[in-house]
């Protein structure tokens, strides 16, 4: 199974040299982290890497964004296996479907699915569905495949998990089959994929989503649902966001700091009516 990019030349430059160059240039962003990975980090460090939360709209609006936690990945070990959740845009699939082998292919290259992870997770919980209907459209794990190519070339692997279902008990429950399935974390990078609050006048995203933020970081999954429910905080991947969040609580990464928060207008200029943006990192004691 070979999954051809969807969103190429749409989300991000469809030719290997000029999205190179896109990806470097939002590392050097004034909205980025202003350095570029060491390429050779990740083949001497021995730091654990933190478990991201990363944003995933075209690249010209939260590609700085995500080179902050891109840039946490770089000086950090490499893993073996990298696990992306997102949410399901389309709404076609099944309620939580992990792609159960082969290839993604993006620019940069190809990078092989993790299909022993994918079968064990499969086999820890009936919430998974082994499916690639899910993905075949779907964006929000597709854009974090580049960023992580810069920084670690070829050498890892990957497992996509697409979310239809994000309740609070889906999540939970994905949250839980990781922990249980993933013995190894210090050998596994996890994402969270997904954009805060979408369409509002910048101060109005701002006022929405800091406090959904300050339950991020104190790992508070049922204090994240209501607080989203108050202030009408509009993430797309909030269940990736909690889902991660207990694989974050139950492996001990408890330790959370927001490396940048920015909207689509700090980039345009124009605050009329913006999408939020955050990377955030979960550190292990």
């Amino acid at each position: 199974m070979r999954r051809s990019p969807a969103v190429a030349n749409y989300f991000y430059e469809g030719r290997r040299d000029a999205l190179l160059e896109q990806v470097r240039g939002c590392f050097l962003s004034p909205h980025g982290p202003g350095e570029l990975p060491d390429p050779k980090g990740p083949d001497v460090s021995t730091r654990v890497p933190p478990v991201l939360v990363s944003p995933h709209a075209g690249y010209m609006y939260s590609g700085p964004v995500a080179a902050h936690g891109y840039l946490e990945l770089s000086r950090c070990r490499r893993p073996r296996t990298v696990v992306v959740v997102g949410p399901n845009h389309y709404g076609i699939g099944t309620d939580v479907s992990v792609y159960p082998g082969g290839r993604w292919i993006t620019p940069l290259g190809e990078v092989e699915v993790d299909r022993e992870l994918a079968a064990v997770l499969a086999e820890t919980s009936q919430v998974f569905s082994l499916d690639e209907l899910s993905h075949s459209r779907e964006h929000s794990i597709e854009v974090q495949v580049p960023f992580l190519q810069f920084v670690y070339g070829d050498g890892f692997r990957f497992v996509p998990i697409c979310m239809l279902d994000q309740s609070r008990e889906t999540a939970e429950e994905v949250g839980r089959a990781l922990a249980e399935a993933i013995t190894n974390p210090e050998e596994v990078v996890v994402i969270a994929s997904s954009d805060f609050t979408h369409y509002e006048p910048h101060d109005e995203a701002v006022r929405r989503d800091m406090p959904v933020i300050e339950r991020i970081l104190e790992l508070d999954v049922a204090g994240f649902y209501r607080e989203m429910e108050r202030r009408e905080a509009t993430l797309c991947g909030y269940g990736a966001i909690a889902a991660v969040m207990e694989y974050s609580r139950r492996k001990g990464y408890a330790k959370a700091r927001l490396l940048k928060y920015a909207t689509s207008g700090d980039v345009s200029g124009d605050r009329s009516s913006v999408v939020g943006y955050a990377s955030i990192a979960f550190y292990k004691d």
